[in-house]
């Protein structure tokens, strides 16, 4: 019987040296180093590019005739009007056609002729009817460039 106690004993050892709780021990941690520094350079670049596009157009139109020993045979100054279609089609590649629909003047029926041939004379008739009188396009680009440069000093 000596022989049961004895392996009841280390038995009992074994299950009561399991439940006894140990201590945990730490280290402290010292940083490695006494001071140091961190560096950053940021660059960011940014394109603009803008189109203007002017367009002056008349709508109507402007006449007018002068002149000495000249004569259009008893006829009218005033041409026939009539109606006129414009369409614009901007330049530079930018989008946004105009079209208008304004009264011009027909100039064919108008004949005018010298009164006294071999004298002086002088004559002068201007017509401006209608559609664009000047276009502006303006293309610009900008660029802007920031540039960032960041130092970070640390000590223990």
């Amino acid at each position: 019987m000596a022989s049961g106690r004895t392996i009841f004993w280390y038995v009992m050892s074994a299950a009561v040296a399991s439940v006894i709780p140990a201590t945990a021990l730490a280290v402290p941690v010292v940083p490695n180093f006494t001071q140091g520094s961190m560096t950053s350079h940021t660059e960011t670049t940014s394109r603009v590019t803008e189109t203007i596009n002017s367009i002056d157009y008349a709508t109507g139109w402007q006449y007018s005739v002068s002149g000495s020993n000249v004569n259009n045979g008893g006829r009218s100054l005033s041409p026939n009007p009539t109606t006129n279609t414009v369409t614009v089609n901007p330049l530079g590649g930018t989008e946004g056609q105009v079209t208008s629909t304004n009264s011009g003047l027909d100039l064919r029926g108008q004949n005018f002729t010298i009164a006294t041939p071999g004298a002086a004379f002088q004559f002068t008739q201007t017509y401006m009817g209608p559609g664009v009188t000047n276009q502006t396009v303006i293309q610009r680009v900008t660029e802007v460039t920031s540039v960032t440069d960041t130092t970070s000093i640390f000590t223990q």
